[in-house]
């Protein structure tokens, strides 16, 4: 009966949600909308329709749903992206959430919540919807604009900090909430993470590489969710939560050249599951809630609108955007999404969230997400109409400070590199030594002193002391690169004392953790000389070959890191001088998709040879000129970085030229249409009309003195001429 009961539940809310998502995509409203509206019919406080037998089944389909969402969120988020994105980003995440988490506080001080609800609240609206947000741009075209660029990159940071949010908000909810245990929580939180992602990407990259011949899309489906599934529980065991996990290991797999694959085979699971969360979402919408709480959700509406484009606009001026960048980005953010309901219901399961929020967030959310389109559009007039009225002193304050901000200095820029490079290997450095601390103290101790009774204390502490040399060897020597301190030395004469300074603090850190592990196990007046003779030791005979098998590690770990870029580059696979391999998939939307080989202009108009395609499980070595490329297939390219370079670009501009000016599912129907001698397209050859790239059709047929025939490039249209066009029944009466 359990059972039953739980696939009807599941039958009737899927039902719901197709037939209302149908409407919604007949009149271009976000389908998110609609799984609310469906969630809302579904519940037993819509009583004109039958309602699902228990809710308890609901939030086991939802808290799968939101697994599954954050580990396809992590796909999307990938090291690499964060580290393009900047220290801009991160300045203007911050100033938006901490902006915005005061202001929901202070709403909720003004509603009179208690401090949790407050602090729930905040975060509740600080957070942007990247789904939204992609879809509004994509939709209006404004993907390639700068603004967008940016905004993009602020949500790739926002991200992150919502996951870590999770996180303290839950320890704040148990009661966490003194200064040294949310500072142990938060360093336990960094800690884990850190691990997780050097283990992660130094281990499955290259795993997945080695059984690349063997992945097909079931087998990968399977792998991917039990890494994510594994993770998730791993997560728990460590006291953090499901999401975080799943998360990470999104982010890990991100990097790898599976990605693309991972996402398309994971995305049913993700839009069947992700579906019901947000249905479950609409199941918490209370029409008397509602009613009763209209002016707390049109003053919260109003706080997120106004607050994203103040803050929004704020971050990116101080983070040196042009005034106009600035008012774009913010206008853009003007919605909460997906991580406000996962808060939410992160409040609602720990049972400290008011029952009234609930329905009240979810309100402000939907009308925030309808609203945002027309905010993207209103931000150009809206610049516009205030540049006039903008006092003249403090719009030269802001060009001027925005330029420096672009034109600063090269040395200033090479510091700032060099600085976080340094205080980086400081960090990821000291949690892989205190990870080999804990991890010996915990199994290998214990281990090693059951077997050998007497000399079990000391092998464990040799074999410890041996791990960590490597990277207290990596920790003590300099991160900069040869070529950066000649540019130093070209610059300042006094270059040497910072970086003498440096290196000092790095000798003493990498000391303290040698005598911090001796003193564990033999006491401080021990530790201190032990620990001082065998870092000295290190560093004075042993630090060749040290740094020989570091260097390995970390050049797998980078290469691991950056595996996706370097493989579709080609950069880690020279043959000659500057001629290497690089491996290209091709996407569904290529304009190389069934071409064959010798038709393609990979030789001709790039320069490139063709050495293997690999097609799913099958491997095609060598393919002759009469080999077609199909979806999917990843060829083998050889050329030098130029060359690859331009295949690239061009094959990410087509997919991108694809998903603008192709959204959505179209009607393509045959239709006539007679040409008069006004037609801008008579007495021109038929290569030169633009019909394809202006209106998405083609012609096929022309009907001309009585006799039909199939026009090739060259054909001249006439007048009088009846063609045949194939396209979409939207844009044919324009075209007409």
């Amino acid at each position: 009966m359990n059972t039953n009961a739980l696939i009807a539940d599941l039958a009737w809310i899927l039902l719901l949600g197709s037939v209302v998502t149908l409407l919604f995509k007949k009149l271009r409203q976000p389908v998110v909308l609609g799984y609310i509206l469906a969630g809302f019919l579904a519940s037993p406080k819509f009583t004109w329709l039958p309602s699902i037998s228990n809710l308890d089944n609901i939030e086991f389909w939802a808290e799968l749903g939101i697994v599954v969402l954050m580990f396809c969120l992590g796909l999307e988020f990938s090291f690499k992206k964060l580290l393009n994105s900047g220290s801009s980003a991160i300045v203007t995440a911050l100033i938006i959430i901490t902006g915005m988490t005061m202001a929901g506080f202070g709403v909720g001080c003004l509603l009179h919540l208690n401090t949790i609800n407050c602090i729930f609240l905040g975060g509740m609206i600080s957070m942007s919807s990247t789904t939204i947000i992609l879809k509004s741009l994509t939709d209006l075209g404004l993907r390639q604009n700068k603004f967008a660029t940016m905004v993009l990159s602020v949500l790739i940071i926002e991200d992150l900090f919502a996951v870590l949010m999770l996180v303290l908000l839950s320890s704040m909810a148990v009661g966490d909430v003194q200064g040294m245990e949310l500072l142990y929580s938060v360093g336990k939180l960094l800690f884990f993470l850190i691990i997780w992602i050097l283990v992660g990407v130094y281990i499955i990259p290259s795993l997945l590489v080695r059984l690349r011949g063997y992945l097909n899309n079931e087998t990968l489906l399977v792998v991917s969710m039990a890494l994510c599934f594994a993770m998730a529980v791993f997560s728990v065991s460590c006291g953090f939560s499901l999401e975080l996990g799943a998360f990470v290991m999104g982010s890990i797999l991100a990097g790898t050249m599976a990605a693309e694959r991972i996402e398309h085979v994971v995305l049913p699971v993700k839009d069947l599951f992700g579906s019901v969360f947000f249905i479950s979402v609409g199941m918490m919408v209370d029409p008397g809630v509602l009613v009763t709480y209209w002016g707390e959700i049109l003053l919260l509406a109003v706080v997120v609108i106004a607050g994203m484009i103040i803050f929004g606009s704020l971050g990116m001026l101080v983070t040196g955007q042009s005034l106009k960048v600035a008012i774009e980005s913010g206008f853009t953010l003007t919605q909460i999404g997906e991580f406000s309901f996962i808060i939410a219901s992160l409040g609602m399961s720990l049972g400290v969230l008011q029952p009234s929020l609930y329905p009240i967030i979810v309100a402000v959310s939907v009308i925030t997400i309808f609203t945002t389109p027309y905010f993207i559009k209103m931000a150009r007039p809206a610049y516009d109409r205030l540049l006039p009225h903008l006092p003249q002193g403090l719009h030269f304050l802001i060009e001027r400070y925005s330029k420096q901000a672009s034109d600063a200095s090269d040395t200033r820029r090479l510091w700032r590199d060099i600085l976080s490079r340094y205080v980086w290997r400081i960090v990821l450095y000291s949690v892989v030594l205190l990870a080999i601390i804990l991890v010996s103290r915990q199994y290998v101790f214990p281990l090693l002193e059951g077997m050998f009774s007497r000399w079990g204390h000391l092998m464990a502490t040799v074999l410890t002391l041996v791990a960590m040399s490597p990277f207290l060897v990596a920790l003590s020597f300099s991160s900069t690169k040869p070529d950066e301190r000649m540019r130093l030395h070209q610059t300042a004469s006094f270059y040497d004392v910072p970086l003498v300074a440096m290196r000092i603090i790095r000798y003493l850190v990498a000391m303290l953790f040698t005598v911090y592990f001796v003193t564990l196990s033999y006491g401080s007046m021990i530790g201190w000389i032990v620990g001082v003779c065998f870092f000295v030791l290190i560093i004075l005979f042993a630090s060749g070959r040290i740094m020989q098998r570091y260097n390995r590690m970390e050049e797998r770990f980078m290469d691991n890191l950056n595996i996706r870029e370097n493989t579709r580059s080609g950069r880690n696979n020279n043959l000659v001088d500057d001629l290497h391999q690089a491996y290209i998939q091709v996407g569904p939307n290529s304009i190389f998709v069934g071409d064959r080989l010798k038709d393609s202009g990979l030789r001709s108009d790039y320069g490139v040879s063709i050495s293997s395609i690999q097609r799913g499980q099958m491997m095609i070595p060598l393919p002759g000129g009469e080999t077609r490329i199909f979806p999917g297939d990843i060829l083998g390219v050889i050329g030098n970085d130029e060359q690859i370079k331009a295949l690239n670009d061009d094959i990410e501009r087509d997919e991108q030229h694809f998903s603008e000016h192709v959204c959505g599912y179209k009607h393509v129907e045959l239709k006539s249409i007679l040409l008069t001698a006004t037609s801008p397209i008579v007495n021109v050859p038929l290569r030169d009309t633009q019909i394809r790239e202006q209106f998405h059709s083609m012609l096929v047929k022309v009907h001309r003195n009585g006799e039909y025939f199939e026009p090739r490039p060259d054909t001249v249209l006439l007048p009088g001429d009846l063609v045949w066009v194939v396209g979409d029944t939207d844009l044919i009466p324009a075209m007409k």
